[in-house]
C-alpha cells in the first residue's frame, strides 16, 4: 500500500500537468493507495483556492475516490460523511472536522454561519459555548 500526498491528487483532479497527472494516474491504476483525512482536507483547498475550482465539480472528483476499488481512506465513514455535508453546503474542512469527531456528545464552534448549516441539516450536535 501506498500513502499519497495532496500534489497526487490535485495533478489527477486537474490533469493540470499532463505529465504528472499520467504518472499520478499510473501510480492510483497500479497499487493499494492510502488516502489519509489531511490529505482529502488539503486537497479540497487547493482546489478551491488555488485553481478556483467550484465545490460541485470538487464534489464530484472526492466521490469518484471514493469508488476506487484500490483506494482506502483514513477514517472513510468521516470522509464519506464530510463529503455529503459539503454537497449540502458546510465547508468542507468543518464538515471534516465535525465528522471526525462522531465519538464526542457535542462539538463546539463560535462560527455561528457553520452552526446554522450544521443544525439545518442535522449534521451532529452544534453548541455555542
Amino acid at each position: 500500500m501506498i500513502a499519497i500526498d495532496t500534489d497526487i491528487l490535485v495533478h489527477l483532479l486537474t490533469d493540470d500537468d499532463q505529465v504528472q497527472a499520467r504518472r499520478a494516474a499510473d501510480l492510483m491504476e497500479s497499487a493499494d493507495i492510502y488516502i489519509p483525512k489531511t490529505v482529502m482536507l488539503e486537497t479540497e483547498w487547493v482546489l478551491r483556492y488555488t485553481y478556483g475550482i467550484d465545490k460541485d465539480r470538487i464534489m464530484k472528483g472526492f466521490q469518484k475516490l471514493l469508488g476506487l476499488w484500490n483506494a482506502k481512506f483514513e477514517d472513510l465513514p468521516a470522509v464519506a460523511l464530510a463529503i455529503s455535508w459539503y454537497g449540502y453546503g458546510i465547508d468542507f474542512a468543518d464538515a471534516l472536522h465535525l465528522a471526525s469527531s462522531r465519538e464526542a456528545e457535542e462539538f463546539a464552534t463560535f462560527d455561528n454561519l457553520f452552526t446554522q448549516k450544521a443544525r439545518r441539516i442535522s449534521a451532529g450536535n452544534i453548541i455555542v459555548p
